[in-house]
C-alpha cells in the first residue's frame, strides 16, 4: 500500500484533487466524511455529545445541530478537549477500518489537519494544495456561500501555509483554473505517485 496524505487550507481546492485522484484509481479516505459519519443519528458519539453539551444540539429530526455544537465547543479549550475525547478515538478506529479494507493499492488520506495532528509522518508522500488566502476567501464566499469573516477566522486557526508547504513532497498550485490544477494532479500521478507505488 502506498499511503498519500492530501491536505490544504480551507478553500484551497483539496476536494477537486481528491476527486481526480479517485478517478485515476486511488482509494480516497475522507476524514471530514468520517467525522460526519460518527455523529449520525443512532451513533454512540451523538448521544455522548448531547450528554456533554446539551440535548438541544440534537434537532427534532434527530440530527446534530453542528452550528450550535460549534458555538459551545469552541467557547473554551476544555470544551474542545471534551469534543476531541469523544470523537477522535472513533474517527481513528473508522479510519483504520478503511485502510484495512483498501488492500494494497494507492490510498489517499484526505485530511485538512494532517500537518496539525502530526499525521504527515505516517504517509509515504504528502500532497499539499495551495492557493493564496485572499483567493481562497473569495472562492469560499462566492462558491460555498460562507461568511467572509467566519472563513477568515477558520483559515487563521489552521496551520500557516509556509509550515504546510515545508512538509509537502508535492505542492499543487491552485491559483489558476480547475483545468490547470487537474493537469498538475495528473503530472504528480505519473511522475511521483505511480513510480513510488511500483
Amino acid at each position: 500500500m502506498l499511503k498519500i496524505g492530501l491536505t490544504g487550507g480551507m478553500g484551497s481546492g483539496k476536494s477537486t484533487v481528491a476527486a481526480r485522484l479517485c478517478e485515476l484509481g486511488a482509494t480516497v479516505i475522507d476524514a471530514d466524511r468520517i467525522a460526519r459519519e460518527i455523529v449520525e443519528p443512532g451513533q454512540p458519539a451523538l448521544a455522548e455529545l448531547a450528554e456533554e453539551f446539551g440535548g438541544d444540539i440534537i434537532t427534532d429530526s434527530g440530527e446534530l445541530d453542528r452550528a450550535l455544537l460549534a458555538r459551545r465547543v469552541f467557547a473554551s479549550e476544555s470544551a474542545t478537549a471534551t469534543l476531541n475525547a469523544i470523537t477522535h478515538p472513533r474517527i481513528a478506529a473508522r479510519t483504520q477500518e478503511l485502510y484495512d479494507a483498501a488492500g494494497d493499492g494507492i490510498v489517499v488520506y484526505d485530511m485538512p489537519l494532517l500537518i496539525e495532528n502530526g499525521l504527515d509522518a505516517d504517509q509515504d508522500l504528502v500532497l499539499v494544495v495551495h492557493a493564496p488566502v485572499e483567493l481562497r476567501l473569495d472562492r469560499l464566499v462566492n462558491s460555498r456561500g460562507v461568511d467572509r469573516e467566519d472563513a477568515a477566522r477558520r483559515i487563521a486557526a489552521q496551520v500557516d501555509d509556509a509550515t504546510r508547504i515545508a512538509k509537502a513532497d508535492v505542492v499543487l498550485d491552485n491559483s489558476g483554473t480547475k483545468e490547470e490544477l487537474i493537469a498538475q494532479v495528473d503530472k504528480a500521478w505519473k511522475e511521483r505517485i505511480l513510480p513510488a507505488a511500483s
